[in-house]
């Protein structure tokens, strides 16, 4: 709403001096999925009020920043339960949800079939990565990022 109380127009097309802070938060998304992250964190990333921020995001990627966040965290759901000997629980949890419940609804919802059909349908024919060595590996990468960032505090 406008200051004089009228209905302010939805964004349609997001100049493109506003692209480059929603991509850097769009990366920022596509970095840290498997991370608590909220509006606010995101739109901080972009520089933007959240409500802009949700506003634009919306107009540019034609999803919320939810629900790209979601489809994120199916992708790489899909990867695991194709490739790694983890549990669907394991894997819910290693993508950044956190109830069993909901993420079974979002992947049934975006692929079609639950997570446990899903991966006994794609994960019985190729060679499988030992759980262990994704959650290790899932662990080093985030050290091994940490350490890169010129902001991390050194030991």
């Amino acid at each position: 709403m406008t200051q004089d109380g009228h209905m302010s127009a939805p964004v349609t097309r997001v100049p493109g001096d506003v692209l480059v802070h929603l991509r850097r938060a769009r990366d920022h998304i596509d970095r840290h999925f498997a991370e608590p992250l909220d509006l606010e964190v995101i739109a901080g990333t972009a520089g933007i009020s959240k409500f802009h921020f949700h506003r634009l995001f919306t107009a540019a990627y034609g999803r919320t920043p939810a629900a790209y966040l979601s489809e994120r965290r199916v992708e790489r759901a899909q990867d695991l339960l194709r490739s790694a000997n983890l549990t669907v629980t394991e894997v819910c949890h290693g993508v950044g949800f956190s109830s069993l419940g909901s993420f079974s609804a979002r992947f049934r919802e975006t692929v079609g079939e639950s997570p446990s059909e899903f991966q006994r349908r794609w994960g019985m024919d190729g060679p499988r990565i030992p759980g262990c060595v994704v959650l290790m590996w899932g662990l080093s990468e985030k050290t091994a990022s940490e350490e890169k960032r010129p902001d991390a505090p050194s030991s």
